[in-house]
């Protein structure tokens, strides 16, 4: 059965099978958790990023974790927040049920896995809101699945959030 937490830090130090990377279209780095996850695994992580021909809203791809603690990095990309008028909520959800989906069903022996909180940085959607989806999406993909999930916060204002959500 999945296990939750959340926890406040450095998501490229944290000893899991897998962490989750919100990154741009692109996948070819950028600024927040992309930036430092690309700097933390060094420059292996870009080189496996450019055969993969960029992300889509919503979906995600897998690499090594090349210098991370962890053995593989998920990237996905999460909506732009517009005001809620464009999907952005199930789009945002798709973005963790895609990810468990890759460790569970791709990626071989994950049984931890990191997530930041996805979108919430530059892309500016509601912290709040996105916790409780993010809670919601990632309780539904796991299912009974043996997988530890973290929710890793940059903030203790993001960490009270989910520490209350997995109450």
């Amino acid at each position: 059965m999945a296990t939750f937490k959340a926890l406040q830090g450095d998501i490229t130090r944290l000893p899991v099978d897998a962490i989750v990377n919100a990154a741009n279209t692109s996948l070819l780095g950028g600024g927040g958790v992309d930036g430092a996850i690309h700097r933390a695994a060094g420059p292996e992580l870009l080189q496996a990023c450019r055969p993969l021909n960029g992300c889509k809203v919503g979906q995600a791809k897998a690499t090594p974790g090349f210098r991370l603690p962890a053995r593989y990095v998920i990237h996905t990309v999460g909506p732009v927040w517009y005001g809620g008028n464009r999907n952005e909520a199930e789009l945002l959800a798709a973005c963790y049920r895609a990810c468990i989906a890759l460790a569970l069903q791709q990626l071989q022996g994950v049984q931890s896995i990191a997530f930041p909180c996805i979108s919430t940085g530059a892309y500016g959607y509601p912290a709040q809101a996105a916790a409780q989806i993010a809670v919601e999406a990632c309780r539904e993909a796991a299912g009974d699945a043996p997988l530890e999930i973290s929710f890793c916060c940059f903030s203790a204002r993001d960490l009270a959030l989910y520490e209350a959500l997995l109450r």
